[in-house]
């Protein structure tokens, strides 16, 4: 008999189980990651009230991502890689970063660091005799925010918000002591935007809650809610009595090329000059070794800083290595979190509740008798699948250990140990089955949707059952609408889930095109209840709704995509698409042409070769594209909806320039640089990279070595550059 209790966590076997997985497997584990990842942000960056420190967050990503990285097809399943927090509250004026603030990739294990710095010498092409410096700082648990100095004075602050636009605190930053008015320097530029993060001390956060409870006001969390709330205040002196405190890391935008040192640890010491706060633990290393040398040294310290840090970033030290290194997707290259190890408790399981996602799938929850894990209290875990309940894995072994031959499974009445981090956060990682009820029986999974009563059906090599009620089955049509009035897709406001769900069930909408009629329909003298007159509205607040739709009618054409939710098309795909064509309809178009004339799948013409020779669009998200679009039910349904909007073209990098537009295929060896800076460079000048030869290509860059590509490009005559005829060109761009 093996002890469960003592058995491995299932965090710790997920990289095996992310590489058996089939492809069903991780499509339907992709997409609850999805929503969780979704619904934590709305939580941390909204609400100010997450189930998850930043650390689970980001290691709910790092499962997310595995799976991105041995199933590149599903980079677009809800996908986001590219994401960063979420949109900024209405309560707040909004400011559009400058430069945009972007999150960090997080490593968990030492390896994940020695791969970092060697991933960072593979692009970059440096042998290991080549020194290359870092930077190591602890990771502040607590806010971040971008304070705008113009001449050296202190003028706006801002929070990161969904990276790209986020919240105007100025007021309430004035009030916090340690950030000067303005900075003391004769090398101040005239233009800097300081970014850094504003946390709260153990001292203060103890106290704060002390006084809290002596006002009979609710506690704090933790000293990070405690932070992020006192800093989004509408009221300054609410702000000005909490004792919130700033370190100073990073910088935003810079007026011309006026940074005081060309690197990292160069423009923090000027920082120190300027009388910004920084910390004093960043120090400059140069290899592996010695970043994670000072990561335990950190770790073993943490609990005497008297504030909370989840980790230790490493920066590239060289500003100039930074610039090459660029960025993927939502992350900068040369920078890593790593993470600080998971932390468990153990509780009762009460209750298997079953969720039915927007593809259909049925996902398991545990209900758990609440349990503080790290200063935050936890009441749900995942259990991803049935195979998970009944303890076998993605390889059909056992996870949590034998008993009698038998793999140990989770029941109702369990004592089970929760892991508030690792691959998947929060989750159930072992079972005390020496605290087994004896009335405690094995958990049937449900054959029969819990929300329309279809049937529910396991595809054979799928770990995932899901509801065969399609379009009936009212969760899958709820969350669609949900999908599609979400922040990164038409970001209504005043239409959030309870809304969607009442319109829904009072018949109003149903599909995306009805919500643009709404209005119309709601005039109607024959309309039987008014908006303004169902329980929860009024007119003021009908009135705005019915404008905030309006405004909406004018979104960006990747927008627009991304909310159709067609599977495999997340935010990434949908940008890589629409780079690629002018806006939905030439897409439709092509999608409509990869199917000959009395055929019912995709053939290998040229408007196939066309959608699958996009980079980073294969032949998975290429099908599904096809699919949605030769679809009569969906054909009807985007007619109806285009008639209602009107779609704006999609921002790009550069608007202008020599390759600005332009479709480059890179082909052999580059000597001057490697090929994924090349394809960097071009992305950030506005260009499309492609991954095969068409018609459509405008050039196609031939290094050392070209083969079949090289080939192509010379029968279709397209343009063919060398190395250097490309850099000039896009130099000149």
């Amino acid at each position: 008999m093996t002890n469960s209790a003592n058995s491995p966590a299932p965090g710790s076997q997920a990289p095996a189980a992310v590489e058996t997985l089939t492809a069903d497997e991780a499509a339907g584990e992709h997409a609850r990651l999805g929503d969780a990842i979704a619904h934590a942000d709305r939580l941390y960056y909204q609400d100010d009230a997450p189930t998850l420190t930043d650390a689970d967050y980001d290691a709910l990503r790092r499962r997310y991502e595995a799976i991105e990285a041995q199933f590149p097809e599903l980079k677009g399943i809800d996908s986001l890689s590219e994401r960063v927090g979420a949109a900024p509250s209405a309560k707040f004026a909004k400011v559009r970063h400058a430069v945009p603030m972007l999150s960090l990739g997080n490593a968990f294990e030492d390896g994940d660091v020695e791969e970092f710095v060697a991933r960072v010498r593979r692009f970059l092409g440096l042998g290991p005799e080549t020194e290359i410096a870092f930077t190591a700082e602890p990771k502040i648990d607590g806010l971040s925010c971008n304070l705008r100095y113009e001449n050296g004075v202190f003028v706006q602050a801002a929070t990161r918000g969904d990276g790209f636009e986020g919240e105007d605190v100025t007021n309430n930053v004035r009030t916090i002591g340690e950030i000067p008015a303005r900075l003391t320097g004769d090398d101040v530029p005239d233009v800097f935007e300081v970014r850094g993060e504003v946390y709260m001390g153990h001292a203060d956060f103890a106290a704060i809650n002390e006084r809290q409870q002596a006002a009979g006001k609710p506690l704090f969390a933790n000293p990070r809610n405690a932070a992020a709330g006192s800093l989004r205040q509408l009221d300054p002196r609410i702000t000005a009595s909490r004792p919130l405190r700033f370190f100073a890391y990073a910088w935003g935008e810079v007026s011309g090329s006026a940074l005081p040192a060309d690197t990292q640890f160069g423009v923090i010491e000027a920082f120190s000059r300027w009388g910004l706060p920084t910390n004093p633990l960043t120090v400059r290393c140069t290899s592996a070794e010695e970043l994670l040398a000072h990561y335990h040294r950190i770790g073993e310290g943490r609990a005497s800083l008297g504030y909370d840090i989840d980790g230790v970033v490493y920066k590239v030290d060289s500003l100039a290595l930074q610039q090459r290194l660029g960025f993927v997707s939502r992350s900068p290259r040369w920078a890593l979190a790593h993470k600080f190890p998971a932390q468990r408790a153990a509780t009762q399981l009460q209750a298997i509740d079953i969720q039915v996602g927007r593809t259909g799938a049925l996902t398991p929850v545990a209900k758990l008798a609440p349990i503080t894990v790290g200063g935050v209290v936890v009441s749900n875990a995942s259990l991803h699948n049935e195979d998970y309940i009944r303890g076998i894995g993605g390889d059909g072994a056992p996870i949590r250990g034998e008993v009698d031959g038998a793999p140990v499974d989770i029941r109702v009445g369990d004592w089970v140990e929760v892991q508030r981090a690792g691959d998947v956060i929060p989750q159930v990682v072992s079972v005390d089955l020496a605290r087994r009820p004896p009335e405690a029986v094995r958990y049937e999974f449900p054959t029969i949707c819990p929300a329309c009563g279809s049937h529910a059906v396991r595809e054979e090599g799928e770990s995932v059952r899901r509801c065969t009620g399609g379009l009936i089955c009212p969760a899958q049509a709820v969350e669609r609408i949900r999908h599609f009035v979400s922040r990164d897709a038409f970001d209504i406001e005043g239409l959030g889930e309870k809304q969607v769900q009442a319109f829904f069930e009072w018949g109003l909408v149903k599909q995306p095109a009805d919500i643009f009629t709404l209005e119309a329909r709601d005039s109607d003298p024959t309309a039987l209840t008014r908006l303004k007159n169902r329980d929860g509205w009024g007119e003021t607040s009908a009135k705005n709704l019915f404008a905030a739709i309006e405004a909406r009618r004018r979104v960006p054409v990747n927008r627009l995509l991304y909310g159709l939710g067609i599977r495999h098309v997340g935010e990434t795909n949908a940008k890589r698409l629409l780079r690629h064509f002018a806006g939905i309809e030439a897409l439709r178009e092509v999608a409509l042409a990869a199917v000959p004339p009395g055929e019912a799948h995709p053939k290998g013409n040229e408007a196939w070769q066309e959608l699958v020779g996009i980079e980073g669009i294969g032949a998975v998200v290429a099908e599904a594209v096809v699919d949605f679009f030769t679809e009569p039910n969906n054909e009807a349904a985007l007619a109806a909806l285009m008639r209602e909007v009107s779609p704006e073209p999609m921002e790009t990098v550069a608007a202008s320039g020599a390759v600005a537009g332009k479709t480059v295929v890179f082909t052999g060896a580059l000597e001057k640089m490697t090929r994924d800076e090349a394809k960097a460079m071009a992305e950030r000048l506005g260009a499309k990279v492609a991954g095969s030869v068409s018609k459509k290509t405008d050039y196609v860059v031939a290094g050392a070595d070209a083969g079949s590509k090289l080939a192509k490009a010379r029968e279709l005559g397209v343009p063919v550059l060398t190395e250097d005829e490309w850099l000039a060109l896009a130099g000149g761009g």
